[in-house]
């Protein structure tokens, strides 16, 4: 879990073995199915993807609260 985000990381999508081309969308031919591939699993051949998770962009985020706290006088 991401304690950013509290984004669940060990999914599917996020591993070097997922290809939706494959049957049950893994190139690992020994791994059980997972059917929800977006959430959290316990796969023993999970290895993060490079660049699977791409970070929100906080800019606007924090561009808002300035504004708000400008607004309230913070």
């Amino acid at each position: 879990m991401c304690k950013t985000c509290n984004a669940e990381l060990h999914v599917c999508r996020m591993c070097v073995e997922y290809d939706t081309s494959y049957a049950k969308h893994c190139r690992e031919p020994t791994a059980e199915e997972v059917r929800k591939k977006d959430e959290a699993n316990f796969c023993d051949h999970f290895k993060p993807k490079a660049g699977a998770y791409i970070a929100m962009d906080l800019s606007e985020i924090e561009r808002s609260k300035s504004a708000l706290d400008a607004l309230f006088k913070k």
